[in-house]
């Protein structure tokens, strides 16, 4: 967080961190009673999904669908449903889930057993990432701490799954509960259909939750105080790179993405773009347009004037290109294959024939995978031609920038392909 100490003002739009800026710490379970008292439960089913409908949320984890649409669909299926709580959080550059569970986690665990009651569900799955397993026993602390004063009437598991690119997508959280591996399945079935045990299953991103939990207290008319009539709320956005206070901040949904690095400082260097959603989202050029706005994951990268656009893309391509789940061609030979030519377009002495056969591969990713990893990877490769369209032509032209070796400023990670490191 960028944020410390007890005696500063709660910032304009802050509603999901407000306890941060009260106590300077995280929320442990009296503080979060004394100040919300316990989830409101026990109103008709429907009514939950009515606000939130009303509230116009939408998904916090880049799908950015209408909760309160799934939470019917969900309820109006037979038999028992299963509510999973998603923190996995496999986006590299976003830090929001992580910070959110840190800070308010009693936020979330409300918002789940609220959408147990809303979908007559009895069972709710928490799913962190392996990587995580001290915040995972910090959960497991904090729903020990709810289940000893008998707060919560649904039972609340908390699970470490393996962290891989793909293990967020719902239907590889639905396959890894359901005994498999973390690996998108295909659809139909859907989750809310047929998910784990077979049983309709309410899937959300955690801070989706969170915010579930304040409507139900304070209501549809509260929630669209903020935000725009189309977006309304608020949301966290992590930013990084070339900005003077990097971390994870709550504003206004339709907050602009040059507004949005203003509340982080501002830029600490001239910038040469910004990428906005993260490795799947697309590269913005600068000067920014004012109606720029950071969409899926809620990330916003500056990258600095005396960066490699295209070292970094290569990069963040390769990384995705070995985080296949290996189930289709286009993702396991069609995104290490676009990696392979942006590599070389990147580090190479590549011959003109090179951009012709990378918009050919890139045209023929989109839509055609088992989930939307090829996607994805081809909206941030495309992205990066039409951004950075000078460097491409002098790196056809002359070969590698000298910023082309330097070291990178994404954040991607060392880790290596992901079927080595296993999907149980």
């Amino acid at each position: 967080m960028p944020i410390t100490g007890q005696d500063m003002p709660v910032p304009y739009g802050v509603r999901l961190l407000s306890g941060w800026f009260a106590t300077g710490g995280p929320t442990g379970l009296d503080e979060h009673l004394a100040r919300f008292g316990a989830a409101p439960t026990g109103r008709a089913p429907a009514t939950l999904a009515d606000d939130v409908e009303a509230a116009g949320l939408t998904g916090r984890g880049g799908g950015a669908f209408p909760t309160g649409r799934k939470l019917r669909t969900v309820a109006a299926q037979r038999g028992p449903a299963v509510v999973v709580a998603n923190g996995m959080e496999s986006e590299p550059a976003s830090r929001k889930d992580e910070t959110l569970l840190a800070l308010a986690p009693h936020l979330v665990l409300d918002g789940a057993v609220l959408a147990a009651a809303a979908t007559g569900a009895s069972t709710v799955h928490l799913c962190l990432p392996r990587t995580r397993s001290d915040q995972a026993a910090l959960l497991g602390q904090a729903v020990a701490d709810r289940n000893r004063v008998r707060l919560d009437e649904a039972g609340i598991r908390v699970h470490t799954l393996p962290h891989h690119f793909v293990s967020s997508e719902e239907t590889s959280l639905v396959s890894w509960l359901n005994g498999g591996g973390a690996r998108p399945r295909p659809t139909p079935p859907r989750p809310f259909e047929k998910g784990v045990g077979k049983r309709p299953t309410f899937i959300a991103n955690v801070e989706t939750l969170a915010h579930m939990a304040l409507i139900a207290r304070y209501g549809p008319d509260w929630f669209r105080e903020l935000g725009g009539a189309d977006a309304p709320g608020t949301t966290l956005v992590t930013l990084s790179g070339a900005v003077r206070n990097p971390g994870v901040y709550e504003m206004p949904m339709g907050t602009s993405a040059r507004q949005a690095l203003t509340v982080a400082g501002g830029p600490s260097s001239r910038l040469g773009a910004v990428l906005a959603g993260g490795f799947f989202g697309s590269w913005l050029p600068v000067p920014l347009d004012p109606a720029a706005r950071p969409r899926g994951a809620g990330v916003l990268v500056a990258l600095p004037e005396d960066a490699c656009g295209l070292a970094e893309t290569a990069a963040v391509l390769a990384y995705l290109g070995g985080q296949s789940a290996g189930q289709c061609g286009p993702c396991t030979f069609g995104v290490p294959s676009v990696a392979e030519d942006f590599a070389e377009l990147a580090w190479g002495r590549p011959g003109a024939e090179l951009l012709e056969r990378l918009h050919r591969r890139l045209g023929l990713l989109p839509g055609r995978g088992a989930c939307r990893h090829p996607d994805g990877a081809a909206r941030l490769a495309t992205s990066a031609l039409q951004v950075f369209g000078d460097d491409v032509l002098r790196h056809l032209q002359y070969g590698p920038c000298p910023h082309a070796a330097e070291p990178l400023r994404l954040p991607v990670p060392a880790d290596g392909p992901a079927a080595e490191e296993g999907w149980r």
